[in-house]
C-alpha cells in the first residue's frame, strides 16, 4: 500500500496495491500493522483501534455529511468504495489547526480502488457520482447519537466544490446543519 498525504498532511490517500491477472484481481484492503507503519514513516499518529464498520448505497446525486462526532466520542475514518464513485470531502474542524476549515476531497471509486483516511478532528461528506454507490468505511469509535454532528454541506465559508451539474438528493438533517462558524467549541476539537 501507499499512501500519500493531501493538502491537509493528516488526511491521506491511499493506493492498494492491486495484483491482477487472467483470473481478475485481489489486494489487500486492510492491514493493520502496515497501515499503522505507513503512518509512522510520514510522521503522522497511529489510530485507535477501529471498532465499527459501516456500509451504505446510493443513487447519483445523494451528497451525505458534512458530519462528524464530538468527544467523547470523535471518530477517525477509513473509507472506500466498493460498487460505483464518490467525490469525498474531509474539513479539518480541529480549532488550534493551521488547516482549520480548509478542505480535501479526493475521487474513490471501484476502479481505482484509493482509500481515505480521515482522522478525529475532520468532518467528512461525499456525493455519490454513480447509481448504486456502495460506501464502506471503518470507524475509530462506535456510533453515538448524542455526540452526532454535522456542518451545512454548502457552507459558504468553505466553498467546497461540489460537482453541481447533478440533481442533488440530500437529507433534511443535513440541510437543516449549522455553519462551521455556528459552531461551538464543545462541538469541535
Amino acid at each position: 500500500m501507499k499512501l500519500i498525504q493531501t493538502d491537509i498532511p493528516y488526511v491521506v490517500l491511499i493506493e492498494p496495491t492491486v495484483f491482477t491477472d487472467e483470473r481478475g484481481w485481489f489486494m489487500e484492503s486492510f492491514n493493520e500493522q502496515r497501515f499503522h507503519q505507513e503512518l509512522i514513516k510520514l510522521d503522522l499518529p497511529v489510530p485507535r483501534p477501529f471498532v465499527q464498520d459501516n456500509h451504505s448505497c446510493s443513487n447519483k446525486g445523494v451528497l451525505r455529511g458534512l458530519h462528524y462526532q464530538s468527544a467523547p466520542h470523535a471518530q477517525g475514518k477509513l473509507v472506500r468504495v466498493t460498487q460505483g464513485a464518490a467525490l469525498d470531502v474531509a474539513v479539518d474542524i480541529r480549532k488550534d489547526s493551521p488547516t482549520f476549515g480548509k478542505w480535501v476531497s479526493a475521487e474513490l471509486n471501484s476502479k481505482n480502488k484509493h482509500m481515505l483516511w480521515i482522522p478525529e478532528g475532520f468532518a467528512h461528506g461525499f456525493i455519490a457520482l454513480e447509481d448504486n454507490t456502495h460506501f464502506l468505511y471503518k470507524t475509530t469509535d462506535y456510533y453515538a447519537k448524542e455526540c452526532e454532528r454535522s456542518i451545512r454541506w454548502d457552507d459558504s465559508a468553505l466553498a467546497i466544490e461540489w460537482p453541481l451539474s447533478m440533481e442533488l438528493i440530500v437529507s433534511q438533517k443535513d440541510k437543516e446543519a449549522s455553519s462551521l462558524s455556528q459552531k461551538t467549541s464543545v462541538d469541535m476539537y
